[in-house]
């Protein structure tokens, strides 16, 4: 008797704790940026909640849409595009075409809106800042290889698609800078460390990480020598 008085006591005292929580609801005082269940903003800070916030944009294309309509015009020119298919058997869905951001890109592109998503936020936060640290100088434009590819992974005939089969990924070949100088992740990446450019490379590479689910450089393997690939899977793959 006494036992099952002290099990329904626990109970009820759960029951209160939970309605008390529910009632006070504490985590709407915590700021947007560290509360997991407030709508993400392109202008938030990296907390430790944003790689869930991130994550959870992949199934939620209102969501994150939302999120992409926070940057301002002059933050990011890029267009919503309807669901299409350009190649058959990759059909594309929730995607934007990206013209620039406060930076210049080598071509237009059309990339996932969670890429876009993932990428103004690493731009504002970490992109300049690595920047002017190791080559006192910004970012002024962007040097890539494009995103959408209908092809499997390597260009295997067969295996697993590539996220460039979706237009969640993109892949970066180099950096201009506002004082001239150029950036290549090919020419650049294997110099000592004594070297602004090799530094700031390895330091792009890793802020990125942070945002981006997978992140593979010239260490990865000889395919992706003269490149970085940007993507929007798994979560923590980092090489």
């Amino acid at each position: 008797m006494k036992t099952t008085l002290l099990r329904l006591s626990k109970l009820l005292a759960f029951v209160l704790l939970c309605l008390l929580i529910y009632l006070l609801r504490p985590w709407e005082a915590l700021p947007a940026e560290w509360n997991p269940w407030a709508p993400l903003s392109v202008d938030h800070p990296l907390t430790p909640v944003t790689r869930l916030k991130l994550s959870q944009l992949i199934n939620s294309p209102t969501e994150c849409s939302a999120a992409l309509a926070t940057a301002s015009g002059k933050a990011l020119s890029y267009t919503s595009l309807d669901d299409y298919t350009p190649v058959t058997g990759c059909p594309l869905e929730n995607v934007v075409r990206i013209e620039r951001s406060d930076i210049t890109f080598s071509s237009p592109f059309t990339v996932s809106c969670p890429w876009a998503v993932a990428w103004t936020m690493f731009e504002r936060n970490e992109l300049q800042r690595l920047a002017l640290t190791h080559m006192d100088s910004r970012v002024e434009r962007i040097d890539h290889y494009g995103s959408f590819a209908c092809r499997n992974v390597y260009n295997r005939s067969e295996g697993r698609r590539s996220q460039h089969a979706t237009a969640s990924a993109f892949d970066i070949a180099g950096f201009r800078l506002a004082n001239g100088e150029r950036v290549s992740v090919l020419d650049d990446w294997a110099e000592t460390g004594e070297s602004g450019s090799a530094n700031f490379l390895r330091a792009f590479q890793d802020s990125a990480c942070d945002y981006f689910g997978t992140v593979l450089g010239p260490e990865y393997n000889q395919a992706h020598a003269n490149h970085f690939h940007l993507d929007t899977s798994n979560y923590g793959f980092c090489r």
